[in-house]
């Protein structure tokens, strides 16, 4: 679901790098950027960077889910309740782990991105890290990644802190929620959290597009020398909405694609308490009767193999 929505969304995310970048094709408008964008390269020139993207979509969601959820777990108390203060902590914490363990492939879109297609800098993703790794060195598959992981933390926490105080907006708790509700909950949740977070994002792609060894330095907009410098810049030259540029086609890509993800989450949880016995059907959390919501599953699966051989019935000696 996620590599089909990045796929379909492309253009979206292209456009939006293009103008937290503040190459010369956003001079023209959004629209006017795809077009001309159409003209100079070519069609398929809107995906850019999106094999890169969708490569590290599986390693990147899979760590933050798996994070979040144990953090979640680490959080509770003895009754299994989280405070939504801690519910932020692990949220923020789990995007963090995720980003800093597949941050040079971002970088590697970025580059991938803002490069001209028919002149290319870099002819793949392996031919980009290993021309940026002998070029710039290490530290630039890196660079970055201080706006990133502060992104993460309003990105994660609002997303997540918004997501599980929905249950009040719809005065019902969360496990009825139905797959209609848990995707309008995630697509709330991930355009909340994006317009938090963008600024971060925004000066993220400028530094990861400046680079001495690339024509024009990247097609960046401003010149600066490091994460502060460039907040600066470019309030200086854009004023205080030039961190929000790009914001449009980033929402209209996200909040779908966070709602679809969040909804496939939830689903499959509920697959998975199904077929371990913990509720009578994947299509609502009805609980068993009879089991103990605490027991893991091993231990439900050997309580059951428990009980089936304790209520068998015996051979009597004669048919032995």
């Amino acid at each position: 679901a996620g590599a089909l929505s990045l796929s379909l969304t492309a253009p979206l995310e292209l456009l939006t790098v293009l103008a937290q970048v503040g190459t010369w094709h956003c001079r023209l408008g959004l629209r006017g950027a795809g077009r001309s964008l159409c003209r100079t390269e070519g069609v398929r020139a809107l995906w850019k960077g999106n094999l890169t993207a969708c490569l590290r979509l599986c390693p990147y969601s899979a760590l933050q889910l798996a994070a979040s959820r144990r953090l979640v777990t680490l959080f509770m108390d003895e009754m299994g309740h989280i405070s939504h203060w801690r519910a932020i902590m692990a949220g923020s914490l789990a995007g963090m782990v995720a980003t800093l363990v597949t941050y040079p492939t971002d970088v590697i879109k970025t580059r991938l991105i803002v490069q001209n297609r028919l002149e290319p800098a870099y002819e793949g993703i392996f031919h980009a890290f290993y021309k940026i790794y002998h070029q710039e060195g290490l530290r630039a598959l890196y660079r970055g990644v201080s706006p990133a992981i502060l992104g993460a933390v309003p990105f994660s926490a609002g997303s997540f802190f918004v997501y599980i105080s929905l249950d009040k907006i719809w005065h019902e708790p969360i496990v009825r929620f139905t797959p209609l509700q848990n995707f309008i909950n995630g697509c709330v949740a991930a355009a909340v959290a994006q317009t938090l977070s963008f600024p971060f994002e925004t000066v993220k792609r400028k530094m990861q597009a400046q680079s001495p060894w690339l024509p024009h330095y990247g097609g960046v907009d401003v010149h600066f020398t490091g994460m502060a410098d460039c907040f600066r810049q470019t309030v200086k030259n854009k004023g205080v909405l030039g961190l929000w540029s790009g914001l449009t086609p980033s929402l209209l890509k996200i909040v779908p694609y966070f709602g679809v993800m969040f909804s496939t989450f939830e689903f499959c949880k509920r697959v998975c308490l199904y077929r371990n016995g913990y509720i009578e059907s994947p299509l609502n959390y009805k609980l068993t009767p009879g089991v103990d919501q605490s027991l893991h599953p091993q231990e439900l699966r050997e309580l059951k193999l428990l009980r089936k051989e304790n209520f068998e019935p015996r051979k009597s000696a004669l048919e032995n």
